[in-house]
């Protein structure tokens, strides 16, 4: 009687996760749809909060507002949105003295000295690591192009 029981159990969950693959599987271009109009929408919505914070902040803050913004939040879309963020605070931001010292050059592949800056600038930070990296490498790029 148990085995009928959890042979049935078995049975639906497999049934369910097949109705549920051909669900999205018929369903992935809305879905692709839908999520590109929200990464448009949070684009511009980002971009805007980056470009009022930058009115009265530093490069040094639009970098620790990023952090503080990320804070506990792990998902892919936080690191987007904070990239974007950060982006668009430090085109406009005014310029901190010491923002780009010791901040490695950007190149395609990265060298061992910007892994281990990378490595070290996040240690101490109590966040996604790679979020962390990822914000830090939006600076690299800033302050390569802007050498």
């Amino acid at each position: 009687m148990e085995k009928k029981l959890w042979w049935g159990s078995l049975v639906a969950i497999l049934l369910v996760l097949v109705i549920s693959v051909v669900f999205f599987w018929l369903n992935r271009e809305q879905w692709l749809a839908d999520f590109n109009i929200e990464r448009q929408q949070q684009t511009k919505k980002y971009m805007q909060m980056g470009s009022m914070f930058a009115k009265t902040a530093t490069h040094d803050q639009c970098l620790q507002q990023s952090f503080s913004q990320l804070d506990k939040c792990f998902a892919t879309k936080c690191t987007l949105d904070q990239a974007v963020f950060l982006k668009s605070c430090l085109a406009s931001a005014s310029i901190s003295e010491h923002f780009c010292d010791a901040v490695p050059e950007h190149s395609e592949k990265m060298t061992q000295d910007a892994k281990k800056w990378l490595k070290d600038s996040c240690w101490s930070k109590d966040l996604n690591g790679e979020s962390c990296r990822f914000l830090y490498k939006q600076q690299i790029q800033f302050c390569s192009s802007n050498k």
